[in-house]
């Protein structure tokens, strides 16, 4: 369903929020390409790289983010939805904090991840980023049309199960393992640093249902 624009026809705030969506995929594809690097080489100069980029990225979105909120705050947009559209701004800008959160977890911590569980992270790791481009999609959905956020949103739903089953799967393979017990919870907190991607990403699309419901009525 093609609704009229929430902004008036201001196509500048359009514009931003477009913006916006792409520095938060972009956030995703420096974080995917940061842990597929991790998980086959370590901490290499290029890991060092991608951290550094996921922070300007991540600086850039937030920019944007407040401009988005200033500009919202003096143009037109449907009343009953100004403070809705505004706290789901707020909610993605969480995804990509917790995109540098993860990469510099890794950097700093540099978790001992045996070739045995390589496979289950990186894995993981495509998952929960698979789930937050879905996210996204469904974001730019609420603002463009209505039909296509519930199709993007029941995608969010099933990438984080997936992810959440390789959590909980991966997790009890090394507390079954000889690890000591140190490191098995350094490892299962990297697994659940990891899953709070998909979590916040499904808690996001659970906020889109009811919007769009809201904005259909």
């Amino acid at each position: 369903m093609k609704l009229p624009s929430l902004f008036g026809g201001t196509r500048g705030l359009e514009a931003q929020i477009d913006l916006y969506f792409d520095k938060v995929l972009e956030a995703g594809l420096v974080f995917a390409r940061a842990m597929e690097t991790y998980l086959e080489r370590g901490i290499v100069p290029e890991y060092e790289e991608l951290v550094g980029r996921v922070t300007e990225v991540e600086e850039e979105a937030d920019e944007l983010r407040r401009e988005i909120e200033t500009q919202m705050t003096t143009h037109t947009l449907i009343p009953e939805l100004r403070e809705d559209v505004l706290s789901l701004i707020e909610q993605v800008d969480e995804v990509t904090n917790h995109y540098e959160a993860a990469v510099y977890s890794f950097y700093i911590q540099q978790p001992v991840i045996a070739d045995e569980y390589r496979a289950d992270f990186g894995e993981l790791a495509r998952l929960v980023h698979r789930t937050a481009d879905e996210m996204v999609t469904a974001a730019r959905a609420f603002f463009r049309d209505l039909t296509a956020v519930r199709d993007h949103v029941k995608k969010v739903q099933f990438y984080e199960s997936e992810a959440d089953k390789v959590t909980t799967r991966v997790g009890r393979r090394i507390y079954a393992s000889e690890l000591d017990l140190a490191h098995k919870m350094h490892l299962t907190s990297f697994l659940e640093r990891l899953d709070s991607i998909a979590d916040t990403a499904e808690d996001i699309g659970d906020k889109l249902s009811i919007l769009t419901i809201k904005r259909m009525i």
